[in-house]
């Protein structure tokens, strides 16, 4: 078996493929997705952060490619031709970022209800104003997860853990850990009026792009937080400013955006009911090692012929 492995991990990823592979013969491929030797006859591939246009030159010589590795949540583009028109096995990493996005969807709530952004203008001007404070809780209010998979029920867990009633959505409901009410997909609309904190952790397909816009908003109570870890197309930015500017809901936490990134002028940077950041939730040093190990896991399950994890429905789109 040959595989095409990204010659940037080298060091990190041959202990793992001895370890599953020992007989597999690798070729590196650089930075700019060029393979250091032929792969006409290879039928693995992980692919690593190059363009969509670079994975397309890769696939076209593996004409024996079976089955397509992605190191992101979702798939953001990996679905091109060369990849939907052939029988290839694709996987993502989902899963892998689901601690630090999740954390990071509890800070953005604790930084509303604490207004955090008020603490620190206090202290940039030395000011002690504990009189003028009306801190709330997180305890007792109500979050509305739109996507339930590894990512939405890590969140869940940890708002629960808060004392937060959660209530979710995924395209086949079934009860999961930490979520009092899960509804289909679209039904989630029906609970935007009594929520507190809507998140979106959906991924983005041609279903989900623009799904939420002036509609959505308009449902949400007018104290109501939005936040968004998952992909910037699913909202209408201009409806969402919109909606800021006139305090139709509270306000905002987003980490992602339709253009990224985010430009100099864009509105979001001063609405002071937003908390803007650059697309940093996913951070985290074990990241990396969670991507190679699930990789080393599935190449496990593909050498046996056994099902592999996080399979992505090339029609579906995630």
């Amino acid at each position: 078996m040959k595989l095409v492995l990204p010659g940037l991990l080298r060091d990190e990823l041959m202990p793992r493929i001895m370890a599953v592979a020992p007989e597999a013969t690798i070729v590196w491929f650089d930075q700019n997705g060029e393979p250091e030797a032929p792969i006409t006859d290879a039928e693995v591939l992980l692919r690593w952060f190059f363009s969509n246009e670079q994975l397309a030159r890769l696939v076209r010589q593996m004409p024996m490619l079976r089955w397509l590795h992605i190191p992101r949540a979702g798939v953001d583009g990996s679905l091109i031709p060369e990849v939907i028109e052939r029988d290839i096995i694709v996987t993502n990493s989902a899963g892998v970022h689901a601690i630090p996005i999740s954390e990071f969807v509890m800070f953005f709530a604790l930084s509303h209800v604490k207004q955090a952004r008020y603490l620190h203008q206090l202290q940039a001007a030395h000011q002690w104003r504990e009189a003028n404070l009306q801190l709330r809780e997180l305890a007792g209010t109500t979050m509305l997860i739109i996507g339930l998979g590894h990512i939405g029920q890590a969140i869940a867990e940890r708002a629960s853990a808060f004392g937060m009633r959660v209530w979710g959505s995924r395209r086949t409901p079934r009860p999961v850990a930490d979520v009092e009410r899960v509804v289909g997909e679209g039904e989630w609309r029906a609970l935007l009026p009594a929520a507190d904190f809507v998140v979106i952790a959906a991924p983005l397909t041609p279903a989900t792009r623009g799904m939420f816009g002036r509609a959505e908003l308009a449902l949400m109570k007018p104290d109501a937080y939005l936040i968004n870890i998952a992909r910037g197309e699913i909202v209408d930015e201009v409806a969402l400013i919109e909606a800021l500017r006139t305090r139709r809901i509270a306000g905002a936490g987003l980490d992602v955006f339709a253009q990224e990134p985010l430009p100099p002028d864009s509105p979001f940077w001063t609405l002071p009911n937003v908390f803007v950041t650059p697309h940093i939730s996913w951070s985290s040093p074990h990241i990396r090692t969670r991507t190679l190990d699930l990789f080393a896991a599935n190449l496990r399950a593909f050498i046996h012929q056994q099902p592999l994890q996080n399979v992505v429905d090339k029609q579906a789109g995630y």
